[in-house]
């Protein structure tokens, strides 16, 4: 689907990040907070989490989702037409295992989320939050107790995947 800022993680850093979430991932939570394609979400249920949440702020891409997940019987899936920030400071908060953020680069979203993520109990103890931004931009600050597990740059993209410290307050 062909959509402003519908940047979809490349096959290759799926398939690092996913070798990376091997020993977590059975029966994991997870949260797509910025789904898109749904690649990374659909990837999840795929090598057996237990759960995802997807959240997709355009309509027409949240229709989309809902029409993959259909066609593939995706199961432990919920889809929600809302935007990341209000969504984590307006839902009752259910720990994640894993966090997927993988914002449109140009509305710098990752700094928000981090805060978001970590002032309120969102993440399980332990959990990994993946994080995906334009290469030629540093990472942001991870909150305190974080700490990065792993870092790489592919092409135009930087990732990596830190160990939230701490379930919130």
């Amino acid at each position: 689907m062909d959509q402003p800022g519908l940047r979809p993680t490349a096959d290759r850093t799926r398939e690092t990040l996913f070798n990376w979430l091997q020993p977590v991932i059975p029966g994991s939570r997870c949260l797509d907070a910025f789904a898109g394609s749904g690649a990374l979400g659909f990837e999840a249920l795929s090598r057996g989490a237990a759960w995802v949440v997807m959240l997709e702020c355009n309509a027409r891409v949240a229709r989309q989702l809902r029409a993959n997940a259909t066609a593939l019987a995706a199961e432990n899936l919920v889809i929600d037409e809302s935007n990341c920030l209000h969504w984590l400071a307006t839902t009752q908060p259910t720990p994640f295992d894993i966090a997927f953020l993988d914002p449109p680069f140009a509305d710098q979203l990752l700094p928000a989320c981090l805060e978001a993520l970590g002032t309120r109990p969102w993440l399980a103890p332990a959990a990994r939050v993946y994080l995906e931004t334009d290469a030629r931009e540093p990472f942001p600050d991870l909150p305190c107790g974080w700490t990065w597990l792993r870092e790489k740059t592919a092409g135009q993209v930087r990732f990596g995947l830190a160990l939230a410290g701490t379930a919130g307050p």
